[in-house]
């Protein structure tokens, strides 16, 4: 029985899936003790994460200016680092990446370099650099442990078992657009897309999952999480969002994992791997108000993102960046009411379509490639009406 408090460095301790994650550490401070917080934003919140938590240090990114203000509202001298070098430093036993976009890239690297165990909550550093990330983690022996729920699930199914899986079943709640129109869909308003039916998370993973950019994105996640190829990889949606991934075995035989939808236990799992721990604040499942489990093959005319992404996992190289990065910058478009809804999909296309792709891409090239997405769909959009 391993016993021993684990150090937990939390970057993007702001966030959805970083403040989720500060609860669970609430919940076992026997277990866990945050000794790094990180966030790019937010900067109260985190004045008041310090405050509670009492890390060794903090961390920013480069383009921070409110710093000199944090430090006055935390009112405590503190090292302050960037994220890639609080990812990488010695007295940190666990680094969450919880961080959205591609800030995620550098310290997930930075984290698999040091050969740390890094609870993975960031989907943009592995489908922009997988092959770099897995191939350092190799060499170091980091162990990237699984956040995403799917994936997580995917993580427990394998276990146990000596040979490898025959297939990959990714589920997807659908969405809050799941049975809307083509007409429909151009009328979605942000408030509605903020909406989503099952899961609590930030605003920029809700309206993926809207679209359906998130499973697409998850698709290339579990190609390198899992060594798995793309034709072994399918998506299922399942509105109940009670199943979370299942694995398929060369017998036939199926593995499922089934839990409430909250984020906290495939959190909790990662961080208190290889153990399972008791939390009474985790919700169970209530058999008696589970009356149906139902599901359907994801529509690819209607949610056209999930095949660009697909097909961009495919194309590998340089692909994956342009696709997160034109992704990120269209969703913010139309968080801010510049593009419709349905417009998201056709500007991430026509940036694909004028891409030279790099097959075998270095770190820079990949930075690269991020840059020039965001640049490509910026200029795309503005002829936009």
């Amino acid at each position: 029985m391993v016993d021993a408090v684990k150090r937990v460095a939390v970057l993007g301790s702001t966030g959805s899936i970083g403040r989720q994650t500060l609860d669970v550490i609430r919940a076992m401070p026997q277990r866990f003790r945050v000794v790094g917080l990180a966030a790019g934003k937010n900067m109260d919140l985190l004045a008041g994460q310090v405050k509670e938590f009492e890390p060794e240090f903090i961390g920013y990114p480069p383009e921070n200016d409110d710093i000199e203000r944090l430090k006055r509202v935390a009112g405590i001298k503190y090292d302050l680092l960037p994220l890639d070098e609080i990812a990488a430093t010695p007295n940190v036993d666990i680094v969450v990446i919880a961080t959205s976009g591609q800030a995620g890239l550098a310290p997930t690297l930075a984290a698999s370099r040091a050969g740390k165990n890094i609870a993975l909550a960031n989907k943009e550093s592995l489908v922009s650099a997988g092959e770099i990330i897995t191939s350092e983690a190799k060499k170091s022996g980091a162990r990237i442990l699984p956040v995403d729920s799917e994936h997580s699930a995917i993580w427990q199914c394998l276990g146990g078992e000596s040979q490898e899986a025959a297939r990959i079943i990714l589920t997807a709640s659908g969405g809050p657009f799941r049975q809307f129109s083509f007409e429909q869909l151009a009328e979605v308003t942000v408030a509605q897309a903020l909406r989503h039916p099952s899961w609590r998370m930030g605003k920029k993973v809700t309206i993926d999952s809207a679209t359906l950019m998130n499973k697409g994105l998850e698709i290339i996640e579990a190609h390198w999480l899992f060594s798995m190829p793309y034709d072994r990889i399918d998506v299922l949606v399942h509105p109940q969002s009670i199943i979370h991934s299942m694995v398929e075995f060369i017998d036939g035989s199926i593995k499922a994992q089934l839990s409430y939808p909250d984020m906290r236990l495939p959190i909790q799992y990662a961080l208190s791997y290889p153990e399972r721990l008791a939390n009474p604040q985790l919700p169970r499942l209530d058999w008696a108000l589970v009356k149906n489990l139902d599901f359907e093959l994801p529509d690819y005319d209607r949610f056209p993102c999930l095949q660009l992404a697909i097909e961009a996992g495919k194309q590998g190289g340089t692909y994956p960046a342009v696709l997160c990065a034109a992704d990120e910058v269209a969703v913010e478009l139309f968080l801010d009411g510049r593009i419709r809804f349905t417009d998201i999909a056709g500007l991430i296309e026509r940036t694909l379509e004028q891409h030279q792709l790099v097959a075998k891409p270095s770190l820079e090239e990949i930075e690269a490639a991020d840059a020039w997405g965001r640049e490509t769909l910026l200029k795309t959009a503005s002829g936009v009406k």
